[in-house]
């Protein structure tokens, strides 16, 4: 009983959500409001036990003193700031995304640096796996490798004065063969997407309830 209750909530919502797709009208465009309602509550809770699963988890690990535990220390103690900082500038200012916040002032010169830190390292990592990934070792690689120059020399301004005709060329390429390969790919997810969706609907997937 304890498992067939959350899969008949699951089906009937998915098929509430369904139906109301096709036919928005009463009473199925209302059915799907309150259920789009109850959804953003839940999310709400499960991003608190979240956040309890990530605090007990570091806290472990600090506990044991595991590889690595420092690191811990600092996201335990940045969640705390940052907590402490939001509940006062929304006491204070009346929301904590308010411009003389001290949660903003957070924002903008700790997450925002270590945002550009990642996506810096990011492109190190790109580098290094387009690397990898261009060198001609077959056909499939070598054409990969030719599309990729032409692409990458066509978009940037170099390309024209080297040839006017190189970012006509990149720009069919990334308009005609590009984007029939993405369109295949996202055909695929969505075949892909709608089969994960029927199987988690009818109930033969239910690794959520574990």
């Amino acid at each position: 009983m304890r498992r067939e209750i959350p899969l008949a909530i699951t089906f009937i919502t998915s098929l509430i959500i369904i139906v109301s797709f096709f036919i928005p009208h009463a009473p199925f465009g209302t059915m799907q409001e309150i259920s789009l309602k109850w959804y953003a509550i839940i999310a709400g809770f499960t991003m608190l036990l979240g956040v309890d699963s990530l605090i007990h988890m570091h806290s472990q690990k600090i506990k044991r003193k595991k590889s690595g535990w420092v690191y811990s220390v600092v996201l335990i103690v940045g969640f705390a700031v940052f907590v402490v900082a939001g509940t006062i500038s929304g006491f204070r200012y009346g929301t904590a995304m308010d411009i003389n916040s001290s949660f903003m002032y957070l924002y903008n010169y700790v997450i925002i640096p270590l945002q550009s830190t990642m996506f810096a390292l990011l492109s190190f990592f790109i580098a290094s796996a387009a690397y990898r990934a261009f060198r001609a070792r077959n056909l499939d690689a070598t054409l990969l490798l030719i599309t990729a120059v032409i692409v990458m020399i066509g978009r940037v301004p170099i390309g024209n004065q080297i040839w006017h005709n190189f970012p006509a060329i990149a720009e069919w390429i990334m308009a005609i063969p590009q984007m029939a390969a993405k369109r295949g790919i996202l055909i695929g997810i969505s075949l892909g997407y709608i089969a994960v969706s029927l199987r988690i609907m009818l109930g033969i997937e239910r690794s959520y309830l574990s």
